[in-house]
């Protein structure tokens, strides 16, 4: 949902409270007790022992369980990280408490759940947001706006690649990411979908296929360390789209290679082919190579590197930007419509998977507005 808020307080900042104290959160709570335009408030989960830890750590005076967070008075935005079953049941209870919502990705795990939710917000003349706000970093913007400089011509394809052995490695309880709203497609598919969707707009039909490696999976560190458990998704799939405006894409997305190759989104225009930041983190160098002549069509491509220009933050800033339009109106930039959109995109290649053929998009989303070259998420703007 990309409309202005009617319902907000006239200044100061904005409070926040946080459900989900897992793994995500420790970043969250870093970047968001650090931005001057949003006080956090409150933790909550469904471990309160585990809040009141995490809000001791980050220094957040109030702690308990969800409920606790939504009973806040002065909660006016909430923080969604719980695991992707449970996103639309939290973000719902948020808006029925009167609560703008940023939640991390996907919006819900079906479609008719997601346009509810957002039917809800807008009924409500409240805020949705959906992460990634990756795209709101200097990388992804910077990219934007030389392809609109022209810098490569007009874009025609896009190749993404995000392939690693499995979040097993690193994650202390990675079952949920193996479940059904999750394997690579759910859980990392958003960065690179929505990177696109910046890039080209609205998709307007795709087709994939997914395999998995193994039946079950084994935790490798933590307290849970060689704890086995079932794989439910695909864990390797392979993507094509196409572009309402004509552009097209293709799209891998696995849990399954020894081969690690992440962060790789490359663009071809016209006039030359750009390397976009890895959607999964906020800056990076631009790459750009113009065509080759007869002469040196065998030579290696010779890149000029351009670095991102802007302020560098980290997740968070997507909610930041939230309480920025709650206080001053505008546009939310990862707006619940764009999530409702990239959510159609992954169930209709769940559905091509299953149905072996191309699948129309029915969704679209109105052009994501840009952020600007001088925002600046630690700067006060709410006064």
């Amino acid at each position: 949902m990309s409309e202005s808020s009617s319902t907000h307080r006239a200044d100061g900042p904005v409070g926040v409270g946080l459900i989900g104290a897992g793994m995500i959160s420790d970043t969250y709570l870093e970047n968001l007790t650090g931005f001057p335009d949003v006080r956090v408030l409150v933790v909550g989960d469904l471990d309160a022992d585990r809040a009141r830890e995490q809000a001791g750590k980050h220094g957040v005076a109030g702690w308990g369980t969800a409920e606790d967070v939504l009973a806040h008075p002065d909660v006016e935005l909430v923080v969604n990280l719980t695991v992707p079953a449970v996103h639309a049941q939290v973000s719902s209870a948020a808006l029925s408490a009167g609560k703008h919502v940023w939640s991390e990705k996907p919006i819900a795990v079906d479609r008719a759940t997601a346009s509810a939710l957002v039917e809800q917000a807008r009924a409500a003349r409240l805020l949705v947001g959906v992460a990634p706000d990756t795209v709101l970093g200097p990388g992804l913007q910077t990219a934007r706006r030389l392809i609109a400089r022209g810098d490569i011509g007009r874009p025609l394809s896009a190749q993404t690649v995000i392939q690693y052995p499995g979040p097993q490695l690193f994650h202390p309880n990675p079952a949920f990411l193996f479940a059904a709203g999750a394997g690579p497609l759910y859980d990392v598919g958003p960065y690179y979908l929505t990177a696109l969707a910046h890039l080209f707009g609205s998709y307007q039909r795709v087709a994939a296929v997914g395999i998995s490696g193994r039946d079950t999976r084994t935790i490798e560190v933590g307290d849970l360390a060689g704890t086995e458990f079932p794989v439910s998704v695909p864990t390797h799939v392979a993507a094509i789209s196409q572009f309402s405006d004509g552009g097209m894409a293709q799209s891998l997305f696995s849990f399954d290679s020894p081969l690690v190759r992440a962060g790789s989104i490359e663009i071809t225009g016209t006039e030359g082919t750009m390397l976009v930041p890895d959607p999964n983190v906020f800056t990076g160098d631009i790459k750009i190579t113009r065509a080759p002549s007869m002469a040196t069509l065998t030579d290696e491509p010779q890149w000029v590197t351009i670095p991102a220009e802007g302020v560098v933050a980290g997740r968070g800033i997507g909610a930041l930007d939230m309480a920025r339009r709650i206080r001053n109106g505008g546009d939310v930039v990862a707006s619940a419509d764009l999530g409702l959109h990239i959510l159609d995109v992954m169930i209709a290649m769940d559905e091509s998977m299953q149905a072996g053929q191309m699948i129309d998009i029915t969704s679209s989303v109105a052009p994501v507005p840009p952020v600007s070259e001088t925002w600046n998420p630690f700067e006060t703007t709410i006064g």
